[in-house]
């Protein structure tokens, strides 16, 4: 059986390729909106293909990881991505706008399922090392959206085809993941389970009865059971503004930074650049915050700064001032997803179907954020339209206590 730390370093990898696929995607959005000839509305309905996919996808992902496990499940829909994404190319290649809406479907589906297998595994490790390390692993998949939007750049300003960059960029992507999931842990469950923690005695849904037995929850009824659990609702809410929050800059800061200050598809890609770095940088940096603070406090100060951002993005006409909002909406905008998914899988035994739920949840701002911003860019711009984050922001405020560590979470201040 690996060891936690070998587990820790590959999970970190598959983050890396996921966020690395990602971006590679995301940092052509200018040349894809310009070789389909898209309007803002267009693009919007564009992007809320793919999140159909993710939606659709990820409430089966619990079942899917229970049932093959997590080292399955990441390879099939890594592989499903990059098909998802050779197929999107083409398709914008060759001015065929159903193939591009086909690719992005597969695309959505492989990145929905992956991202929740590769979180259960990645709070598996958490459990086994005892440390809120979780923030670590989004920083790796920040970390491989920053070489994917800084090649994207580079590839864009060089004239390199969409398709040929894409696709090359998911294949890398899918050779890192099959090597990386051999040191997986063999099974999420035994290896979610802490150390000397008897079976059927993690904290209840709320945390009030940490004794308390707790019946199976593998399968459907586990599933259903998550749903029907109010602090596993309150932080899909969290989850659910963070996604946003993050998500319309990686849908949305090239675009607006190019067609708001009239410059290039160049500078539009060091705008991406910019906010990622950002995030990973918060991300490095968030267990240590975590440790000390405890995991409200940082959410909350996460939730200002991105509030800031944005508004000094929106508002400022100055490019390099709103380039200092992007960093500042990145650095807000990375520990809200992090601590949710550690949140929901406080309790071990029960950490599969709660992440899918919370990912679900999440999943919905993809889905309601790309058409969202695209129909008030038509009319707003998409600078001044990014200020609808401003309202998931202060929600996911209303409900930052639901993240607070059971008495089962990997060690943790509350």
């Amino acid at each position: 059986m690996p060891t936690a730390h070998a587990a820790a370093r590959a999970v970190f990898v598959v983050f890396a390729a996921s966020g690395f696929a990602f971006a590679s995607w995301a940092s052509r959005l200018p040349a894809v909106r310009d070789g389909l000839s898209f309007s803002e509305q267009e693009m919007g309905l564009l992007l809320l293909t793919g999140s159909i996919g993710s939606v659709a996808a990820i409430p089966l992902s619990g079942l899917v990881a229970e049932r093959f496990g997590t080292a399955r499940t990441v390879v099939a829909f890594a592989s499903l991505l990059v098909v998802g994404l050779a197929v999107a190319g083409y398709g914008v290649v060759t001015d065929e706008h159903l193939a591009v809406r086909l690719g992005l479907i597969l695309f959505g589906v492989g990145a929905g399922v992956w991202d929740a297998a590769m979180n259960l595994e990645g709070a598996a490790v958490e459990q086994r090392l005892g440390r809120a390390v979780m923030p670590v692993f989004h920083a790796g998949f920040s970390f491989g959206t920053v070489v994917g939007a800084g090649i994207g750049a580079l590839v864009a300003t060089m004239g390199v085809p969409v398709v040929w960059h894409i696709v090359a960029a998911g294949v890398v992507a899918l050779v890192s993941v099959l090597i990386a999931v051999r040191y997986f842990s063999p099974s999420v469950v035994s290896a979610a389970v802490p150390h000397g923690a008897p079976v059927g005695e993690a904290g209840s849904a709320d945390g009030a009865d940490p004794g308390a037995v707790t019946p199976p929850t593998s399968g459907l009824a586990g599933l259903v059971a998550a749903w029907r659990e109010p602090r596993t609702l309150a932080i899909g809410l969290v989850v659910l503004a963070a996604a946003l929050t993050e998500g319309v800059a990686n849908d949305w800061v090239s675009l607006a930074v190019v067609d708001g200050f009239g410059t290039s598809d160049g500078m539009g890609a060091v705008g991406l650049a910019i906010f990622l770095t950002a995030m990973t940088t918060a991300r490095l940096a968030g267990t240590r915050a975590i440790d000390r603070f405890g995991r409200v406090p940082v959410l909350v100060l996460s939730a200002l700064l991105a509030f800031v951002g944005v508004l000094t993005f929106s508002l400022v006409p100055v490019l390099w001032v709103a380039l200092v909002g992007v960093g500042l909406w990145g650095l807000g905008a990375a520990m809200g997803f992090p601590m949710g998914m550690s949140a929901a899988s406080d309790e071990p035994r029960r950490a599969a179907m709660r992440v899918a739920a919370v990912s679900t949840i999440a999943y919905t701002a993809f889905f309601v954020g790309p058409p969202l911003i695209g129909f008030v860019a038509h009319t707003t711009g998409y600078r001044l339209a990014v200020l609808v984050l401003l309202i998931p922001m202060v929600l996911g405020l209303l409900v930052a206590r639901s993240v607070r560590p059971l008495p089962t979470a990997a060690g943790v201040k509350r």
